[in-house]
């Protein structure tokens, strides 16, 4: 998704949202975000099966959280916020099985028409050079890097979403996150670079 779509996906789930039409805005976001954010989880939890439990919890808590949501962020940035905390719900607990399903039936069938649509391609098609490497990593700098390197994430919107308030508002702790986490990414990058062998790998580090 370019920026163009993205900025576009963002003004209907926002006009939907304002409207109080949360079933409308739900499914914006599922349809529009979920493939990323599923290709996400599937990067951390690397199993088919723990991903697709992830993101039936990330839909669950995005609808749940909808009405509360005051647009401190973009909807893209908050979307992630709640996948990584869905995440961590499940590194806590990785023997559960969610079986989530959401309230309403249309919004079900659109989270298993993302995942049945997304997942082989994940599983067929992605590639990922830095599959190995990642699996050495903790949980919270494989985010960091997938955020980053993946998804092209500011640094503040990064901050945002890994900062543990969820919705953060003050401006002068997510800028000092964010640098902090900035020199977190160039000392991962340093230790992935002395990892990696063949050349031209890291080149689309900043």
């Amino acid at each position: 998704m370019n920026e163009a779509d993205r900025e576009s996906l963002e003004q209907r789930i926002r006009a939907a949202h304002a409207q109080e039409d949360l079933g409308e805005a739900a499914r914006f976001a599922i349809e529009g975000y979920g493939p990323e954010i599923l290709a996400f989880l599937m990067a951390m939890t690397q199993n088919s099966d723990n991903a697709a439990d992830v993101f039936a919890q990330f839909c669950e808590d995005m609808w749940k959280g909808l009405p509360a949501f005051r647009w401190g962020s973009s909807f893209r940035t908050w979307a992630y916020t709640i996948a990584r905390n869905s995440f961590r719900r499940f590194l806590r607990d990785p023997n559960r099985r969610h079986n989530v399903r959401l309230e309403t039936s249309d919004l079900f069938k659109v989270q298993q028409r993302v995942r049945t649509q997304t997942m082989p391609f994940l599983l067929t098609h992605i590639k990922d050079r830095f599959a190995a490497l990642r699996e050495s990593l903790t949980p919270d700098d494989q985010t960091l890097l997938i955020l980053r390197l993946d998804r092209r994430l500011s640094w503040l919107e990064i901050a945002e979403v890994m900062s543990e308030d969820g919705e953060a508002t003050d401006p002068r702790e997510i800028k000092k996150k964010a640098g902090s986490l900035r020199k977190r990414y160039e000392r991962l990058k340093a230790r992935l670079r002395d990892m990696v062998e063949k050349d031209g790998m890291l080149d689309e580090f900043e």
